[in-house]
């Protein structure tokens, strides 16, 4: 059987170990060297970043949030171990790990990590597809004859450069398609390299639960759940015709999925629409100040993503999600686009204020979309709030002053909410 030592990056028959440097880091499978679809995966991305740039952090457990009323962005594998999860209310973390490090996201450094990672990846393809900061898709057809060796090799090279140049480690899902790809990358994480061939595909998914499927969330569950089809075999019995009239569209995708079909090409420089932010409380809630606090924080997320990618928005968006799953969406167009997070609250704030009081809420979260350079954005004045233009001024005072001492050098009282 086709074997890559993840270490030396040796090609050879199977072995327990690597005959070339003994190590036990090796990876099988009969199609290997045939395969060209990956997904690559950064492992707990900007908590790896933390531990890096503070070698006193290694060993500790680390969240990523802010707050006592906050929620986790995300939590190294340390603090996964203790039950630990993204999303998760950051009282409730502290219960699970109270010896954690909680350190307030970086974004601008994270997304300079995240433009070396990139560099590497176009060095291997120019079909990089990237779905965030730490996470791509890439198509690595035909690269053999450029490189020399087959996209396995290349892959396991591309995460070992991770390791020695940039100190961060990521996990390889390598398929015949997207969907099988991203499935793989999360099958061995940390550092983990998993593949899924041709042969196997409906072996492997065939008793699978359907929540695998990325893009399905809590609605979608619900109603896969109420049509008794939790696993890819409950799938199979449907006919495409049936599952288009329960499910629209998405019923023909479910249906190919079921059979490991997935015809999305991987698509290189795929512009960003929107840069969004949400959060899914554990327990449902009514409470204004609390939910204020949120949409201030998820505000101040995405102003951070769109700031660190030099990117801002003419329109913002709030989503609830009320007790039932019913979703409420309401959009405001700005005059101007924006990066700032004071301009993405208060157009969110005055959106949750329009909707009144529907709740009690299980998801907020807050957006902005139809993206433009930042050099296009918050250029003008607000005549109808003459107070705006120097809390703009102030935000971009913090800004500077964060990136210089310390992303908890300033903190807004209602963060803390």
């Amino acid at each position: 059987m086709p074997t890559l030592c993840r270490t030396c990056l040796e090609s050879f028959d199977d072995s327990r170990r690597c005959p070339n440097c003994g190590s036990p880091r090796l990876t099988a499978h009969d199609e290997l060297f045939d395969l060209s679809i990956a997904h690559m995966d950064c492992d707990a991305f900007y908590a790896s970043v933390e531990k890096r740039d503070n070698p006193e952090l290694a060993g500790k457990p680390v969240i990523i949030g802010g707050g006592k009323r906050g929620v986790v962005s995300t939590a190294c594998y340390i603090a996964r171990i203790r039950g630990v999860k993204s999303a998760m209310p950051m009282f409730q973390a502290l219960k699970k790990c109270p010896d954690a490090v909680v350190i307030r996201p970086r974004m601008k450094v994270y997304a300079e990590v995240s433009k070396q990672i990139r560099a590497m990846m176009d060095e291997l393809t120019p079909i990089v597809e990237p779905l965030s900061l730490d996470e791509a898709f890439m198509d690595l057809t035909g690269t053999q004859r450029l490189h020399g060796h087959p996209p396995a090799v290349m892959l396991a090279r591309l995460v070992k450069r991770m390791k020695d140049e940039l100190g961060l480690t990521g996990s390889i899902g390598l398929s015949h398609n997207k969907f099988l790809a991203k499935i793989a990358s999360d099958l061995d994480k940390p550092r983990g390299f998993s593949v899924i061939g041709k042969a196997e595909t409906a072996d492997f998914l065939h008793d699978k639960p359907v929540r695998i499927i990325w893009g399905v969330g809590a609605v979608g569950q619900a109603q896969l759940d109420k049509a008794g089809i939790h696993r890819f075999s409950d799938l199979l019995r449907w006919e495409k015709e049936d599952l288009h009239a329960r499910f629209g569209s998405m019923g023909e995708r479910l249906y190919s999925l079921a059979r490991g079909q997935d015809h999305r090409r991987v698509s290189a420089n795929a512009p960003i629409k929107s840069i969004s932010n949400e959060t899914t409380f554990y327990e449902d809630t009514s409470d204004p100040d609390l939910l204020d606090g949120h949409i201030w924080r998820l505000a101040e997320n995405v102003s951070d993503r769109a700031k660190a990618r030099g990117l801002a928005g003419r329109v913002v968006t709030l989503k609830l999600k009320r007790a039932n799953h019913a979703l409420l969406t309401r959009r405001l167009s700005l005059r101007d686009g924006t990066q700032m997070a004071d301009t993405i609250y208060h157009t969110a704030r005055g959106l949750f204020d329009a909707v009144g009081n529907e709740g009690p809420y299980r998801l907020i979260g807050v957006g902005i979309s139809h993206l433009i350079s930042e050099d296009q954005a918050d250029l003008s004045a607000d005549l109808l709030d003459p107070q705006a233009a120097s809390r703009t001024s102030a935000e971009r005072a913090t800004d500077a002053i964060r990136e210089k001492f310390g992303s908890d050098a300033i903190l807004k009282g209602r963060a803390l909410r």
